[in-house]
């Protein structure tokens, strides 16, 4: 017979047998020589005429690790159940769900015997194998743990093809976001001779060179430059030029006393050339502090960016008609993009439907667009207020929702455009006014519910407040146990009844402190501080041992103690206790403290020389509701008795004793939202001390008094000034302006001003110094102590800051800082206009167990000398580092 007929006839028997093949691959008659290994006899079943069989039993082999009886509910199959052998639709179905749990390397199931009409199964099973352990390759030791917690693997589990492609999908990403572009992985898998069915998967990664963004094309741009536009992508960045080209250094070279190569190098570039582009030298010069690495979601984003300042400027048509990212020959990326601008557009009218409540002019004065503005489609969504803003703000849905309208709503609607103008119809549905329900807290672990319940503004029964929940929201942050960046607060609806549900959400952190200071200067060479502070303490639980952690938490009182020393020359303790909410109803507050010191002036003899001080003090606080709730007054009383042995405070007072009885005044307002980085609020407050002035109830001449006589009782009357504002000024960067005044008077002038009370300027501001030495220590930073004994003293800071990291374990922020403050010792020497001026940068660390940590680097621009010109940068600078504590 012909070859061709042979092949032809060879082919048609193996679509006839194909079938009957893959049917021995998954079910295997007794006898049958099983698709797979597994042997028997031969099977005399015709698969033309299945015959009908009722399962007797059935068994699983072949499995290690999986449950018997799991497997068996997934097959479906169970004794009793009727199929047709062979070609049961019931078997299919039951090896088709054993594959879908992607679990298995091999699938069979066979007849073992048959006895009648019945027949017993065996499901043989091959087991993927499980993953033992992995590592990577060609990579850090610093990256691969990094890469450990984001690759997913987990070991014992069943390691699939899938389970590979996704964990070599997070590897590439995990180093796309850090520049590598180009990374390659491959993955080797091995069995583990040391665990049955385990194997080890290896990852071998070649991360390349880093893909670094070369140059970005703008084309199609005329309203805006360049160089405007780059500045609006946050993530896309070139890369740094130190490079200047000729051409751009010509257009800027202002050719005064100074050759074109020595201006390009003050400017910061290293050399002029005539090879690279044109690029504006001003964002080259830039682009040496940002990052050029290329990430494909942050290019996405940036371009939404580049849009919405277009459409910031009116330009609503504004869009990104092509853009090109393509490599170059050393590997980095150009980006090319084409924009079309349109044309600009402007407000029209706008007119209101459905308002009720409030007139259109008032809504159109909160509204604040007037007809020929430029249109704005993001200012419009911020003054109709479409999205719940955490500092609150004056927008039409603010105005609403503060009246109990929460079912409010308000859609601007296009209702013409002509030419370049858009008119708008505000169509409003206000809906009725929600009364609060229910109120419910949840997540807090450690601190009693009624702590928070007490400072919410949302009460059952009030009407819904969009301000109340932002203010309740302020002070659940400002309470100090709880994570602020994760402080929820979800209002839910019930429009069938008019009411509203509010739930709060908190997560606990630690909010006690072991307080650890360490500093040099102010009279000691060295001194040490240590402390604890309870800022969740519970008096009440002092009893109940299951409250306590380390000591009993719950109610929101505060708990100080602290000792600080010096060896034999300086010792200081004391302690304080506040209670918020005396008496549990109101919040007005209790605090009490005592105090002891000893300093001593001699570096030889501790006991020759020393001044040692004995005090405390008690107040009361309340809060008021004029002119606003975040007022509070404070009256106290304050009590000091002073010891002096050969200790020279002042010239003519060094022995003897001394007694500071003073009756305190304070008025505050604080509205800052959050305590440890505050974005938005102020804190302000005015304190003003008096004693009593005894020297006016007695009949002695003070001109002729000794000197213990005039300060057996000091006289004085002494009042303090600080006020703090904090405004988010563009994305996380925070503006704070501070200023601080202080003055000290007196009664009589036979007695003049009192040695104690007054004013240190300059320095770090260690702690506790007013303790030991009599001063209120005012810090400078860039300056050494250069103040005293002073009796007026100003300061002025103002500080940009930007938080590196917001968790509740440590926050970090980093800060730029100017500041300008003096000292006098008198009214006629006070002049408010000449100050020490200085500048710095400064970092803060906030641990919850310890507090404040800082360092600041400041420069004291009136440390120079300019009579002899002979002081260096080195003489004009001071590090000021800091433990525990925010210096004054």
């Amino acid at each position: 017979m012909h070859k061709t007929t042979w092949r032809l006839l060879s082919v048609v028997f193996l679509l006839i047998l194909l079938p009957t093949l893959s049917l021995k691959a998954q079910i295997a008659m007794p006898g049958e020589k099983k698709q797979g290994g597994l042997g028997g006899r031969t099977a005399t079943a015709d698969p033309a005429h299945p015959s009908e069989y009722t399962i007797g039993g059935i068994t699983v082999s072949g499995n290690r690790f999986l449950d018997v009886d799991l497997l068996l509910a997934v097959t479906g199959l169970s004794v009793g159940d009727k199929v047709h052998l062979p070609g049961d639709e019931k078997i299919a179905r039951a090896i088709k769900n054993l594959w879908k749990q992607d679990l298995f390397s091999d699938v069979n199931i066979i007849v073992t015997k048959v006895i009648g009409d019945k027949v017993f199964l065996d499901i043989h099973i091959e087991e993927r194998p499980r993953l033992s352990r992995w590592n990577f390759k060609g990579i850090k030791k610093s990256e691969a743990q990094e890469l450990n917690g984001k690759v997913n693997l987990v070991k014992s589990k069943v390691v699939t093809n899938a389970t590979k492609r996704d964990a070599t999908s997070r590897i590439k990403k995990f180093f796309v976001d850090k520049g590598y572009g180009q990374t390659k992985v491959t993955v080797r898998e091995r069995p583990d001779t040391t665990v049955a069915n385990s194997v080890i998967l290896t990852f071998d990664i070649n991360k390349g060179t880093k893909t670094k963004i070369n140059q970005i094309s703008i084309a199609g741009n005329e309203v805006a430059s360049d160089s405007r536009l780059k500045r609006t992508f946050s993530g896309t960045k070139e890369m740094p030029r130190l490079t200047l080209h000729r051409a751009d250094a010509e257009s800027i070279y202002p050719a005064e006393h100074i050759s074109l190569s020595d201006y390009a190098k003050s400017l910061g570039f290293l050399s002029i050339t005539k090879t690279l582009e044109t690029v504006d030298p001003y964002l080259r010069f830039k682009g040496i502090f940002s990052s050029s690495k290329f990430n494909e979601q942050k290019f996405q984003d940036d371009k939404q960016s580049l849009i919405d300042y277009y459409n910031s400027l009116g330009y609503r048509d504004a869009t990104i008609v092509d853009d090109t990212v393509y490599t170059i020959k050393n590997g980095n990326l150009n980006i090319d993009l084409k924009v079309q601008e349109g044309r600009r557009y402007y407000f029209g009218d706008i007119t209101w439907r459905g308002n009720t409540k409030y007139s259109d002019s008032v809504l159109s004065s909160i509204l604040a667009i007037k007809r020929g503005d430029v249109y704005n489609q993001d200012l419009l969504n911020r003054r109709i207020g479409t999205q719940l803003s955490p500092d609150g703000g004056e927008d039409i849905s603010s105005l609403y929702m503060d009246d109990g309208y929460l079912f409010f709503r308000i859609e601007p609607r296009e209702t013409s455009i002509v030419g370049d103008t858009i008119n708008f119809e505000m169509t409003i549905s206000e809906g009725a006014q929600a009364t609060i329900k229910n109120v419910t807290i949840s997540g807090n672990d450690r601190t009693n519910e009624h702590v928070i319940r007490r400072e919410l503004r949302t009460l059952p029964g009030n009407k819904f407040s969009r301000a109340d929940l932002i203010r309740s929201n302020r002070e659940i942050a400002n309470l100090g146990f709880f994570d602020q960046e994760k402080i929820g607060m979800q209002p839910i609806p019930h429009p069938e009844d008019g009411t509203v549900d509010i739930a709060y959400s908190v997560v606990e952190k630690s909010s006690d402190q072991l307080q650890l200071s360490a500093g040099f200067g102010g009279g000691v060479s060295f001194y040490g501080n240590i402390g604890i502070v309870f800022n969740n303490f519970s008096i009440r639980n002092i009893l109940r041992p299951k409250y306590w952690d380390p000591l009993p938490i719950g109610d929101g009182q505060k708990f100080s103690i602290n000792y600080q020393s010096n060896g034999a020359f300086y010792n200081a303790f004391n302690f304080s206790f506040t209670e918020p909410w005396l008496g549990g109803k109101r919040p007005n507050s209790l605090t009490t403290s005592f105090l002891y010191s000893k300093y001593s002036g001699s570096s030889a003899d501790p006991g020759a020389s020393y001044l040692r001080v004995i005090g405390g003090s008690a107040s009361l606080s309340k809060r008021l509701k004029w002119p606003d709730d975040n007022f509070v007054f404070t009256i106290g009383i304050d009590y000091k008795n002073y010891k002096l042995k050969q200790y020279a405070l002042l010239e003519d007072f060094n022995d003897g004793y001394a007694n500071d009885l003073g009756l305190r005044i304070v008025i505050a307002r604080y509205s800052v939202d959050q305590p440890l980085y505050p974005r938005s609020g102020s804190n302000i407050s005015f304190t003003a001390t008096f004693t009593p002035p005894i020297s006016a109830f007695s009949d002695k001449d003070y001109s002729e008094a000794s000197i213990g006589e005039k300060y057996k009782w000091i006289e004085y009357h002494k009042y303090r000034f600080t006020a703090e504002w904090y405004k988010n000024i563009t994305g996380k960067f925070v503006f704070k302006l501070a200023t601080k005044y202080g003055f000290l008077g007196y009664y009589n002038p036979d007695i003049g001003f009192s040695p104690f009370g007054r004013f240190q300027l300059g320095g770090d501001g260690l702690s506790g110094q007013s303790f030991f030495i009599g001063r209120d220590i005012i810090a400078h930073r860039g300056y050494e102590i250069y103040a005293n004994n002073a009796t007026i003293f100003n300061k002025y800071t103002a500080e940009i800051r930007y938080p590196f990291s917001l968790s509740p374990t440590s926050t970090i922020y980093g800060l730029a800082f100017v500041e300008a403050a003096n000292a006098w010792n008198t009214f006629k020497d006070y002049n408010p206009f000449k100050l020490n001026r200085s500048a710095g940068v400064g970092i803060r660390l906030y641990l919850p167990m310890f507090g404040l940590l800082g360092l600041d680097y400041g420069v004291g621009f009136d440390r120079f000398d300019r009579s002899t010109g002979n002081t260096s940068f080195r003489d004009i600078t001071k590090f000021t580092f800091m433990l525990g504590f925010e210096p004054d």
